[in-house]
């Protein structure tokens, strides 16, 4: 009597023996798998506006960030609110579901109002927003959305 482990070693020489997969069939699943969920993984980050330089407390301070998936468009306003936390306010063109910040301290749900959220009391640290779309903005389009990491 023949064990599983033969058996299926010999049907895995049959296969191999009368329909090979393509030589380039792994590399060409890896490389499709780990491109499939870019839209998705990491929107494009650019910094708007942020004057590091200024002497005094006041505008200085805020910090505006713009993110990008190219269908969906995020903007980011994080100011000092509170001692050793900020508050974070931002806008989405598209039609938002939920919206989490992220830090390695957890998860906070944002107050929603249409296209705005805000999350209050928000402390220091890398940070990380994932926005959930009720519907994608075009047929093929992403409904998940997260930012790359950035720093509050």
């Amino acid at each position: 009597m023949i064990d599983d482990t033969a058996l299926f070693a010999a049907i895995r020489r049959a296969w191999r023996a009368i329909d090979p997969a393509p030589a380039h069939l792994a590399d060409a699943m890896i490389a499709a798998v780990a491109t499939a969920d870019l839209a998705r993984e990491y929107a494009l980050l650019s910094l708007i506006d942020s004057d590091a330089t200024a002497a005094v407390r006041g505008d200085a301070d805020m910090l505006t960030l713009q993110f990008s998936d190219g269908r969906t468009n995020m903007l980011v306003h994080v100011t000092p609110a509170e001692r050793d936390a900020c508050r974070l306010d931002g806008w989405v063109d598209g039609d938002v579901a939920e919206v989490r910040l992220i830090q390695d301290a957890g998860e906070h749900l944002a107050d929603l109002e249409g296209g705005r959220f805000s999350f209050d009391g928000v402390p220091h640290g890398l940070s990380r927003l994932r926005v959930l779309l009720a519907a994608a903005s075009e047929p093929d389009g992403a409904t998940d959305l997260q930012t790359p990491r950035f720093e509050i």
